[in-house]
């Protein structure tokens, strides 16, 4: 959001300047007043939102931390988020931490020492203490940190339960899950909970392979499916994938070495989002996650908190999920 500065500097003028125009006080020349007029314009400068902010000491900035604003789950999200917070009135600063801990935890400083209202967490490499120091509201997405901070999440339980299940009664007997870092405390991780719950109350065989918590890319997913997973691939006939991108990783790798896709290897993923939309073929199995309703969820509780509507209490919220049925099953 400009500020009384942006505007002056853009006009060419002083902040004085700037003020008596919006006050209307002092002569100001017809010209000098255009310029100033037409900079607050082109910057889309509101003086009824700036006073409203000094009025209530608040920046009507969000900001908002993700492991890649290039994953397809999470650009979504992004979006969602969004545009709740716009109809507020409140602006979303994104930050990519890459899931590197050094990034986020500057990140969370520059957030503070810009005073913005609150922060949407959805990068999880720092321990929990370096959250319980911030002195703003916090909600995260798919963690708990602590009781003071709320959380949002898709249930992942019942995702990772859909998925096995699924793969069971289409006729699978040795499943694999691949899942993200299981030593993190990620309510993701609830996925891989279920699976293997579910795989022990089938009394099947079952495994799970970890990939790595700091790569989200197609690339690294290949490289992970050829390094990790080839040698052990024709040991199972069903896998559930933690997300759709090692899901087509996986696909292409299976078709390529002469693997049938379904009948020889069924594959389910997680998300169906925009990527898994576009695909033709295949046509992934899926779980789905409702980034429309994650995002305002998201939205709507940090501004609950900011605007105190919440004070006293933590609403967590979990959003259901479905199976997308494709051409993988």
């Amino acid at each position: 959001m400009a500020n009384i500065k942006d505007v002056a500097l853009r006009a060419g003028v002083s902040v004085t300047t700037v003020s008596r125009v919006l006050n209307n006080r002092g002569y100001i020349g017809k010209e000098t007043r255009k310029k100033v007029e037409d900079a607050m314009a082109a910057m889309n400068f509101s003086p009824n939102q700036i006073a409203r902010a000094l009025q209530k000491s608040q920046s009507y900035i969000l900001g908002m931390i993700v492991p890649d604003s290039n994953h397809p789950f999470f650009s979504e999200l992004i979006k969602h988020v969004e545009v709740y917070a716009n109809e507020q009135n409140y602006k979303v600063l994104i930050c990519n931490s890459l899931d590197q801990s050094d990034k986020e935890a500057k990140y969370i400083n520059m957030l503070t020492e810009n005073r913005v209202d609150g922060i949407i967490m959805c990068s999880h490499t720092l321990d929990v203490e370096a959250y319980k120091n911030v002195n703003f509201p916090i909600v995260t997405f798919d963690r708990i940190i602590s009781n003071q901070f709320p959380y949002v999440a898709s249930d992942n339980y019942r995702g990772g339960e859909l998925a096995t299940e699924h793969l069971i009664q289409s006729g699978c007997k040795h499943l694999l899950h691949i899942s993200g870092p299981l030593k993190l405390d990620l309510l993701a991780n609830r996925r891989a909970d279920a699976f293997k719950l579910t795989c022990m109350r089938h009394n099947l065989p079952h495994q799970v392979i970890e990939g790595s918590h700091d790569n989200l890319t197609f690339d690294y997913f290949k490289d992970f499916i050829m390094n990790e997973v080839a040698d052990n691939l024709s040991n199972f006939d069903g896998v559930f994938c933690s997300n759709d991108i090692v899901a087509y990783a996986l696909y292409l790798y299976a078709t390529e070495i002469g693997i049938k896709i379904p009948e020889d290897l069924k594959i389910v993923g997680y998300d169906y989002h925009s990527f898994t939309r576009m695909l033709q073929t295949p046509k992934l199995t899926t779980i789905a996650q409702p980034t429309n309703r994650l995002g305002k969820v998201l939205s709507s509780t940090i501004i609950n908190m900011i605007e105190n509507k919440d004070k006293d209490t933590v609403n967590n919220t979990i959003v259901d999920v479905e199976l997308i049925k494709g051409q993988t099953t």
